[in-house]
């Protein structure tokens, strides 16, 4: 069976709303309906905007830490402020970027957008997305009797990459990574440390779909994927390691 990608348009909205709740009404707006087996994804700015994660930016003060970074990477002093505010630890940058980690998230500026929101406002993380994630899985079984997994997925900038690429930022009822290891190669080699990153090769192939400007696509159904469904609870550790063991930080903080 192919592989398929659903994207759903859906209304934008302005206030918090359920996400569930918008789900229901986008399935029934474009005729579409979840199957056993699919996996959901869903923006991570959408869940953000369901939960109020929007920031006026006229209403930050910027601390003394925050005058700091601000003109250290060259940032307007609430966008530095709010970065030091969603951050477990800041890496280092460069003018206009603060590359950054929050709950092993590593990301430019906290993962903070200024794209799809009101002039003057900014996106953040969604909260507690592995919650929200396993939550939506339960409504949909309850509500369906359908067994799904569902990914909040984000874009990323790759290393030394032009573009973005999807990544998932959180996920639930579906194996996040597929351990390879002890499986052989085309020569019959065995794999000594290969992971397959399953949730953001799919979050990137729905991210494709779903674009990133305004297209209002803030959910895809990712049909015949082949991922393995389960109902145990994910952990968050299972899809990131800690910066100090990314071969990236690692290697360019031993830089001489």
């Amino acid at each position: 069976m192919q592989l398929t990608v659903l994207p759903l348009l859906s209304e934008r909205k302005e206030e918090r709303f359920d996400v569930f709740d918008a789900l229901l009404e986008t399935l029934e707006k474009n005729n579409a309906e979840l199957q056993e087996g699919d996996v959901l994804v869903i923006s991570t700015k959408y869940i953000s905007n369901s939960q109020g994660r929007i920031v006026d930016l006229s209403k930050i003060k910027a601390s003394q830490e925050g005058l700091k970074i601000s003109k250290k990477y060259q940032l307007k002093p609430e966008i530095a402020e709010i970065i030091i505010r969603e951050s477990d630890k800041i890496f280092g940058g460069i003018g206009g970027f603060v590359i950054t980690s929050s709950d092993n998230i590593m990301a430019p500026n906290a993962g903070i957008d200024k794209s799809n929101a009101k002039k003057g406002n900014a996106i953040l993380y969604p909260q507690n997305p592995y919650l929200i994630s396993e939550q939506i899985r339960r409504k949909i079984f309850l509500k369906m009797s359908v067994h799904v997994g569902i990914i909040l997925a984000d874009s990323r900038l790759m290393p030394a990459r032009i573009g973005t690429s999807g990544v998932a930022v959180a996920c639930a009822g579906i194996e996040p990574v597929l351990d390879m290891r002890a499986k052989k190669d085309l020569d019959g080699n065995p794999l000594k440390v290969t992971f397959q990153a399953v949730v953001d090769n799919i979050a990137t192939i729905a991210n494709y779909k779903m674009g990133e400007g305004g297209e209002s696509k803030p959910f895809a159904i990712v049909r015949n994927s082949e991922a393995k469904l389960t109902d145990r609870k994910i952990n968050p550790s299972e899809t990131a390691i800690s910066p100090d063991q990314c071969v990236y930080v690692r290697g360019l903080s031993n830089h001489p």
